[in-house]
């Protein structure tokens, strides 16, 4: 699944064209380089996200296409 659409899907980002901008501006990194919105999330990436004043670190456990509001947080481990 693209990164951008991961980000939309598990909650972690409210929109997708939100995503995909700051993929662009390299405010989101993937194993400790900046990631293109195009690229393949698998589980176990670590994903850091540098928006706003606090940085976020999350680790994929899942991906899936569509999931309720509610499984949206099982996508994803918090990591500090």
């Amino acid at each position: 699944m693209r990164l951008d659409k991961y980000l939309k899907v598990s909650r972690i980002i409210k929109r997708r064209t939100v995503a995909n901008e700051a993929c662009d501006a390299g405010k989101i990194c993937v194993g400790g380089k900046p990631a293109r919105a195009s690229y393949d999330v698998k589980a176990g990436d670590v994903i850091e996200i540098n928006l706003g004043s606090k940085p976020l670190k999350v680790k994929v456990l899942s991906v899936a296409e569509f999931v309720k509001k509610d499984e949206a947080e099982a996508l994803y481990e918090v990591v500090s």
